[in-house]
């Protein structure tokens, strides 16, 4: 038991004086004026993937080596280091500096992969707002247009199309929003928006059918001169719905709309 608790103890102390070594040595980097000595301690950290001391010498030395050879690797080690301690939108800047300051390296590229990867880490959730996931989107075509031979195109291409999902799913959620407040003509609107932007989208069928049944709302509480209107939209918007979906289960509530709407104006 003894023997247990003194080995327990030793390990404390060797543990204590390593990390109190390992804090004198960063602290004696840090206020160093020899840059060079701070710059390779610098990437003796990056190596060991100590992004938190790696990132403070690199900020206290980079300005130093503005315009030299140095300076290329600085920038890709400090936009990494900006990564990995989960500044995304930090790292976005230093990752496009090197790619637009260091057009032809090897890793001009890589730096161009990472503004997008960067970027589709701040996409938020559907509900939120996406001016990151239409950033990132763009991040990623200014890739796909630059190299379209790199061996990454494919997993990119992937990306985008999830975030362009998440746009698709945000736009039918926000349009149909409209139609649970009972905004009709704003729902009609956005719907018909979210067809033109993503005709493809696998709530098609669902959306022509909420502008049908919003027109068709819209128009029995409109008041009389636009009602004939409304109503002979709302007609045409039933064609096309059951053109396209014949067979849907919600095609018996749109024949019950077009019946309606045909006894309505016949009354006139």
């Amino acid at each position: 038991m003894r023997k247990e608790f003194l080995f327990k103890y030793s390990f404390l102390i060797i543990l204590i004086v390593v990390l109190f070594s390992s804090c004198s040595d960063f602290q004696k980097a840090l206020k160093s004026k020899d840059h060079a000595m701070k710059f390779e301690k610098a990437k003796q950290y990056y190596e060991k993937e100590d992004w938190y001391r790696a990132e403070a010498l690199l900020n206290d030395v980079m300005p130093i080596y503005r315009g030299t050879e140095q300076a290329r690797e600085m920038n890709l080690m400090y936009a990494y280091c900006q990564y990995n301690l989960g500044e995304n939108i930090v790292a976005v800047y230093y990752f496009k500096n090197y790619s637009r300051t260091w057009t032809n390296t090897p890793e001009t590229e890589e730096a161009d992969f990472m503004v997008a990867q960067c970027l589709y880490e701040e996409s938020p959730r559907y509900n939120l707002d996406q001016s990151n996931t239409l950033k990132a989107i763009e991040s990623m075509q200014y890739f796909i247009n630059m190299y379209p031979l790199s061996s990454r195109i494919d997993s990119i291409t992937v990306l985008q199309g999830l975030l362009k999902k998440r746009l698709e799913k945000k736009s039918f959620f926000d349009s149909k929003q409209y139609y649970m407040l009972q905004n009709y003509k704003s729902a009609v609107i956005s719907l018909r928006n979210t067809l033109r932007d993503f005709p493809d989208t696998e709530h098609r069928e669902e959306i022509m059918f909420l502008i049908l049944k919003s027109n068709y709302l819209l128009a029995r509480n409109s008041i009389e001169e636009l009602r004939m209107e409304r109503l002979q939209e709302t007609i045409n918007e039933y064609y096309a719905y059951i053109d396209e979906f014949p067979t849907s289960p919600r095609s018996k509530e749109a024949e019950k709309i077009y019946a309606s709407c045909v006894k309505a104006i016949k009354r006139q």
